[in-house]
């Protein structure tokens, strides 16, 4: 598949690692290093900007390195970005830890994921089918 994509940052275009990579690094866009106190966020630009195909999504995802050592994740995990959606692609940072984080130009911020997706129609009707789950939810299906 082909994206058109315009790249105003400094950056490489964001590359899969391995050949098995799901997701794709997002590089921060900074004119300055910024400051991320505890539990503060703030959304931290890419210079990336992407066309995709109807029936494609980007997902923003965190970055597990940058999660599990530095307490930093992305606030509204998966971010999704939609087809018809030409801005800028921003991720929504938040530092979770008790320490500042500084976030520095070129600093890997998140891993950008391309998905298909299906639209639905809704179909109204008074009952489901029965299952042997029900109604159980949250923690229904037991802890081991």
């Amino acid at each position: 598949m082909t994206i058109k994509i315009i790249n105003k940052s400094r950056h490489a275009l964001p590359h899969y690692e391995t050949g098995a990579s799901a997701g794709m690094d997002l590089r921060a866009n900074l004119t300055e290093p910024r400051t991320l106190k505890p539990l503060e966020r703030s959304i931290v630009g890419t210079g990336l900007f992407i066309e995709l195909p109807l029936g494609y999504e980007a997902q923003v995802r965190p970055r597990s390195g940058l999660a599990a050592k530095k307490g930093i994740t992305v606030l509204n995990a998966p971010g999704t970005i939609d087809a018809d959606y030409r801005g800028e692609i921003g991720v929504i940072l938040v530092n979770l830890s008790h320490e500042d984080f500084i976030v520095q130009n070129g600093e890997r911020i998140a891993q950008l994921v391309i998905a298909r997706h299906e639209r639905t129609e809704w179909v109204e009707v008074d009952e489901l089918t029965e299952t042997s789950r029900g109604e159980g939810g949250f923690g229904s299906t037991g802890i081991k």
